[in-house]
């Protein structure tokens, strides 16, 4: 199996977990913090591993630069439900 082939495959992989997993979780934890709540640890972690993820996928993107778009939304909205975490964090202690 080519190099494409299996990229293909990882890729879809990553959208599926994207769409029907991560997009929904995240949608709801920007609606926590858009309320002015705290993330709980598990949530912290949650993201931190989002975050390496990320990290990790580098090289597929580097292969396939037609989903940097959409990536750069998704770390974009990762970073925008860290920072009202944070901020939420230091408002209520």
């Amino acid at each position: 199996m080519s190099d494409n082939s299996n990229d293909q495959g990882v890729i879809q992989a990553l959208l599926d977990r994207f769409n029907n997993q991560r997009l929904p979780r995240a949608l709801a934890m920007k609606e926590k913090v858009d309320r002015g709540e705290e993330l709980e640890e598990f949530e912290v972690t949650y993201l931190a591993a989002v975050f390496e993820d990320l990290r990790n996928i580098k090289t597929l993107l580097s292969r396939h630069p037609e989903y940097e778009p959409l990536v750069l939304k998704g770390m974009a909205l990762y970073q925008e439900i860290a920072e009202k975490a944070l901020a939420n964090a230091k408002k209520n202690t």
